[in-house]
């Protein structure tokens, strides 16, 4: 299968260092020349190319690795081969799809996915394998894919190194999303902005704060476009969250032991859940 790969940041550098050794010929296309020629080098890729129209026309899957407007774009642009499929990693579906399949032609499978994995840090340069490895995979359904077409899709990823993959619909997709993800983003980012910067601050953390301000090195602009896009979801779930830091705030002015207690049991229950 003739795979090319658009974007080598992170999520695009780490499908083309995944796909080595299936057996498919792979291609990127990016931007940065020196990148392309790494990833050349490297053995990772075929060949590179800066505008991708030539190898585009020829893939059997394109995989856009991308910020949202800028996969409608790329999908405008560029003539698709018959019969072909394209994916994406776009972190919303609903606002997204809409535009998205308007875009391509009905003999293109459209099957949108979302990685549920990365790197603080972007570029190539911090793109590895192991960014898959273990982590979750979600696949768009909508009702013009094809059931072959989500099926092929399902093993593709595994192949990878995804231990779980599931299937939503972009509206499903975007609420839970909007909690998994962008809610724990948007704490980082109050956490980190709340330090009054009295102290030397780095001097004073453990583990804890390490952990829950490690997505607070956040890329502006593709999280804005993400956040905007997604904002009813998301005001949804910094609701929940409010009520729930209200209760621990009352419960703190009032003194009140037992509801701490109670709060923290039902919060230690659950996380443990979480990695069943």
């Amino acid at each position: 299968m003739i795979i090319t790969v658009v974007g080598l940041g992170v999520i695009g550098g780490s499908y083309v260092q995944a796909l080595k050794g299936l057996g498919h010929e792979v291609y990127g296309v990016d931007q940065d020349q020196q990148t392309l020629n790494q990833a050349k080098q490297e053995g990772y890729i075929v060949e590179g190319f800066t505008d991708g129209h030539d190898i585009i026309s020829k893939s059997d899957l394109t995989i856009i690795c991308l910020y949202p407007s800028l996969v409608l774009d790329f999908i405008a642009s560029h003539h698709f081969k018959k019969g072909s499929m394209i994916t994406d990693v776009v972190g919303i579906k609903s606002y997204f799809l809409e535009k998205a399949l308007k875009l391509v032609d009905n003999d293109i499978e459209y099957v949108s996915g979302h990685p549920m994995a990365g790197r603080e840090k972007k570029g190539y340069a911090y793109a590895s394998k192991d960014v898959f490895k273990n982590a979750n995979y979600i696949i768009i359904e909508h009702q013009e894919n094809r059931k072959e077409a989500i099926e092929f899709m399902c093993g593709f990823v595994s192949q990878l190194g995804f231990k779980s993959v599931k299937i939503m619909s972009p509206y499903d997709h975007d609420e839970i999303i909007s909690f998994t993800s962008q809610l724990p983003h948007m704490i980082a980012v109050a956490l980190m902005n709340s330090d009054n910067q009295k102290f030397d601050t780095g001097k004073y953390i453990g583990d804890s704060f390490r952990d829950l301000t490690r997505i607070a090195n956040i890329n502006a602009d593709l999280w804005s476009e993400l956040f905007l896009n997604n904002k009813d979801y998301l005001l949804n779930s910094m609701k929940s969250f409010e009520e729930q830091f209200d209760q621990l705030k009352n419960a703190l002015l009032q003194e009140d032991e037992d509801m701490l207690r109670l709060m923290f049991n039902e919060s230690s229950k659950r996380r443990e859940k979480l990695e069943k």
